[in-house]
């Protein structure tokens, strides 16, 4: 089923893919400004698409129930896990979230995704957003 978020999704997971495919170790150890290493990024992109499998399933099973999040605080609290994470796992565990994120929402029924649309959860359906602007932070910290 195509959903009007799923090509963007497509297009960014591509080029997240190709991106990752080019990275150095000591590429994937570049610290942002933010005091994030890129594969620290990499993990958090994979924590974000992971949540949205996590929810979809359990949504899919027994209804839409609400899931607030301070993403503040889940983020701080996912930094020193992240930074601890092995650069190379960041970089797996980001792929298959990224293609596990899609699939799922790709798997979605039109009927599901207005539930969730009507609820109070902040949901992104459209993954690239939050994947582009990490994208971009990794380019520009690289000079790309």
């Amino acid at each position: 089923m195509t959903h009007s978020f799923s090509e963007e999704n497509a297009v960014s997971r591509r080029k997240l893919e190709s991106l990752l495919s080019r990275l150095s170790d000591e590429d994937l150890s570049r610290l942002a400004p933010s005091g994030w290493t890129i594969s620290a990024l990499l993990a958090h992109l994979a924590y974000w698409d992971q949540r949205i499998v996590v929810l979809l399933r359990r949504w899919k099973e027994h209804g839409v129930d609400e899931s607030p999040v301070d993403s503040d605080a889940v983020n701080d609290a996912l930094k020193p896990l992240c930074m601890a994470m092995p650069a190379h796992t960041a970089v797996e565990l980001c792929l298959a979230s990224a293609q596990a994120a899609d699939a799922a929402l790709e798997a979605a029924t039109p009927e599901l995704l207005e539930q969730i649309q009507s609820s109070p959860n902040h949901f992104r359906f459209n993954r690239a957003l939050h994947r582009r602007d990490h994208l971009h932070e990794i380019e520009q910290l690289l000079g790309l």
